[in-house]
């Protein structure tokens, strides 16, 4: 069994995510169809994200939460949330700098009967290179500190999605 889920509820474009376990770059592709799921949903007014069960969350993920945030800036004046009781988690996020774009809340959700567990979907290496690319570009734009810490990774990873598409075309 895997050591890592989704659940997942949406009401009247209320949203709510729940990730259990370790949340790692082998989400994203997950992730990015749940984005995909809000951004085309004309009824979107917010969404909770509840990390409350969560044990580890990698840089790619949290990339995505502030995509998640950046489309509910654009779509909604309510502000996201997230739920986390991690300490090691809260700590993360607060680096991160997502309290400037989350409501963060330190108590967990009761009510988890009516979230709906989402299948991990599989991508290619050169799609998870994409969304690893474009998780830690939107964390870069979030703060200097980020954008320092992140600055090589984003570099390594232009260079090898240039040579991907230089391979590709010989």
């Amino acid at each position: 069994m895997a050591n890592y889920k989704i659940l997942q509820a949406e009401q009247q474009g209320i949203y709510v995510l729940k990730f259990i376990g370790e949340i790692r770059l082998y989400l994203c592709s997950t992730l990015d169809i749940i984005i995909d799921s809000m951004a085309s949903n004309p009824l979107f007014k917010t969404v909770v994200i509840d990390l409350s069960e969560t044990t580890i969350i990698d840089s790619t993920t949290l990339g995505l939460l502030a995509k998640i945030a950046v489309l509910a800036r654009k779509k909604s004046p309510f502000l996201p949330t997230i739920i986390t009781t991690n300490p090691d988690v809260t700590r993360i996020i607060q680096t991160m700098g997502f309290n400037e774009i989350f409501i963060i809340m330190k108590e967990p959700a009761s009510n988890i009967e009516d979230l709906e567990e989402l299948p991990i979907l599989k991508a290619t290496e050169q799609e998870v290179r994409e969304k690893v690319l474009d998780a830690h570009l939107r964390l870069m734009e979030l703060n200097d500190s980020n954008r320092e810490e992140f600055k090589d990774l984003v570099q390594a990873l232009e260079c090898e999605n240039k040579l991907e598409q230089v391979v590709a075309t010989h």
